[in-house]
């Protein structure tokens, strides 16, 4: 025990390690936060269908200036790029990826939402297309225009998460500080309304609030976390850092407020478990955090089970 101690104390003496403690707790805070309001809403699915739409994006992010690459070399007669064309390559290839990541989400939330609502195309059936149709056009980007040698390990690293978690910058912390903060703020400002959508939408129409525009506000801060947490647990594994909290506080708690609050206990004790774990027993920390959730919901819904038995 002590020795695993002492090896985890010199692994939080490395910068790295602690920008992905800090991001890891961050991200998941956001999701338990939105989760138990998805849950409730059965918009669980949009998680999951942004999720897809998230690795498309960063696919087309990561293959953009592999494109452009391969385009002036075709176009070019002597077979050497321009140092016009190599600068703009140099500066795509040096932008976050999230400048593109992140739009293409919110598009994406905002379309699914919109078409989710249309009666000729269920939300369900709009999930599907584009959940499917991202995810087929980023496999194809990544494998026609590979931006390294290893496709299977990138196109892994990016469904399943990977070790880009402990690789961050200074700056990808402080962006996620920010994003995160952003999430905060608003679902606070925002509580009742978001409170009010969630258990009655046709009341809350009735009393004249903009329900479809709180709906909006919803998949787009949710957009938000799917960005968020895709170096963290990639983006097949995002719906479940979404579903797991909120589904375990509920086998215990009714309220909304004390379920919201046991939810984010529940995540943000979770993801330090799983990384802390992943750190000392070289596991992947999107599943071991996937992995911790997943054992407290059972548990939590033993522990329901025999209270129920009981009375």
């Amino acid at each position: 025990m002590s020795e695993s101690i002492e090896k985890l104390v010199s692994y939080f003496e490395f910068p790295f390690v602690r920008y992905a403690f800090i991001v890891g707790l961050l991200i998941s805070l956001c999701a338990s936060l939105l989760g138990v309001t998805l849950v409730l809403k059965r918009f669980s699915f949009i998680g999951d269908g942004l999720s897809h739409v998230a690795f498309g994006a960063m696919s087309l992010a990561a293959t953009i200036p592999v494109m452009i690459k391969q385009a002036a070399l075709a176009l070019s007669r002597s077979g050497e790029l321009s140092p016009g064309v190599q600068g703009v390559i140099n500066f795509l290839g040096g932008l976050n990826d999230m400048v593109i990541v992140l739009p293409v989400t919110l598009l994406c939330a905002i379309l699914l939402l919109r078409t989710g609502q249309n009666t000729r195309i269920k939300g369900d059936a709009a999930v599907a297309m584009l959940s499917v149709g991202a995810l087929a056009i980023g496999y194809l980007l990544m494998n026609r225009f590979p931006s390294g040698a290893n496709i299977s390990g990138d196109v892994c690293s990016t469904l399943f998460g990977s070790t880009s978690i402990l690789t961050l910058k200074p700056e990808d912390v402080t962006l996620c500080i920010i994003m995160a903060a952003v999430v905060i703020v608003v679902y606070i400002l925002f509580y009742n309304k978001i409170f009010a959508v969630t258990f009655d939408e046709n009341f809350t129409k009735a009393t004249g609030v903009n329900a479809g525009g709180y709906n909006l506000l919803i998949a787009v801060v949710t957009a938000l976390i799917i960005v968020l947490a895709m170096n963290l647990v990639g983006s097949l594994l995002i719906s479940a850092l979404i579903i797991f909290p909120a589904l375990a506080a509920m086998r215990l708690f009714k309220s909304f407020k004390s379920v919201i609050l046991c939810s984010a206990v529940i995540s943000v004790v979770c993801a330090a478990f799983g990384i802390i774990s992943s750190l000392l027993f070289s596991t992947p920390v999107g599943s071991t955090i996937v992995l911790a959730d997943l054992l407290v919901f059972a548990a939590f819904s033993l522990i329901s089970s025999l209270s129920r038995s009981k009375q």
